[in-house]
């Protein structure tokens, strides 16, 4: 039986997003600003000189594969039942879902093979495990007792301040709920990651930006304090450490800081962006963006196409 879905949840589930025109407006990603911060020249290659050379890889379609089957068990546990979401067939759908991106993507690269029969056998298991432990553990990770979902992929659509003309900023929202007693809510990101996140990569600012952007345009776009919104990502492992001692943990969950000053940082490294790379009626700036060197360049697709003239972004 459905459950009562709170007020405030309908509010959001029923809201009706802008339509832009795109003949004067734009729309930018967190993952612009992400490519942006790490070298503005990429940004340039990607976007303004749309250079952007796809990288096909199976990593992103176990990613993809993965966060399709998660999304669609806990839409069943949340709207129905835990008992429910056990029943669904998640193995038989991650398999789908795992085959379709990986041949889809295939077609996209006029049938040249990205990855080795071994290499996909090895990342399909690995997906069973990782769903099989989530169901396991799953009331460790996501308790219905006095949560909602609000829904998947909740698409964010905004400007961020008037003096950005019309350039919005845009986002989907991997997960999100709603905890209906401190009437708070709880934006998820789902990472995929071989071994996990180490502490280098907690601090570092291109990456946490992301659900600092997403919690200050939620708040803004659907007019819920701010301070009623928390953030997390939730990364899960695809390899364990071998032969060692210690407990691991399959799964990381990991809160950054989100306070006044990092969404102040995070909101001018966006709107610095902007004002660099569009005008205010919205279109790209005709200009030349710096070139970042750096170990990045080891693995830049725009470097191994001998697109960058330095062989470097």
């Amino acid at each position: 039986m459905p459950r009562k879905v709170p007020d405030i949840v309908k509010k959001i589930q029923n809201y009706k997003y802008p339509e832009l025109n795109y003949s004067y407006q734009h729309s930018v990603s967190y993952s612009q600003l992400q490519t942006y911060l790490s070298c503005p020249h990429k940004w340039q290659l990607q976007y303004k000189d749309n250079l952007g050379i796809y990288d096909y890889n199976i990593h992103m379609v176990f990613g993809s594969a993965l966060h399709e089957a998660l999304q669609k068990y806990l839409t069943i546990m949340y709207d129905t039942s835990g008992a429910e979401a056990d029943r669904f067939e998640i193995n038989e759908f991650f398999k789908e879902q795992f085959f379709e991106i990986y041949n889809e993507n295939l077609k996209r690269n006029k049938g040249i093979h990205f990855s080795s029969a071994h290499e996909m056998r090895e990342f399909y298991t690995d997906g069973l495990e990782i769903i099989n432990f989530i169901k396991k553990k799953r009331g460790a990770y996501f308790s219905r007792k006095g949560w909602h979902l609000v829904g998947v992929e909740i698409p964010l659509l905004i400007q961020p301040n008037d003096f950005l003309g019309n350039t919005f900023f845009k986002g989907y929202l991997d997960l999100v709920l709603y905890h209906e007693p401190s009437n708070t809510f709880k934006i998820i990101d789902i990472k995929t990651s071989t071994n996990g996140w180490n502490k280098w990569k907690k601090k570092d600012e291109k990456k946490t930006y992301q659900l600092i952007l997403y919690k200050k345009y939620f708040s803004k776009q659907f007019n819920i304090p701010i301070e009623d919104i928390d953030v997390e990502f939730f990364i899960v492992k695809r390899k364990l450490y071998e032969n060692v001692e210690f407990a691991q943990k399959r799964v990381q969950e990991f809160k950054p800081a989100s306070g006044k000053n990092k969404t102040n940082k995070a909101t001018k490294a966006l709107s610095d962006f902007i004002s660099e790379c569009f005008d205010t009626s919205g279109k790209i700036k005709d200009k030349e963006h710096v070139k970042f060197s750096g170990k990045q360049c080891d693995w830049c697709v725009f470097s191994e196409k001998n697109l960058c003239n330095r062989g470097q972004c």
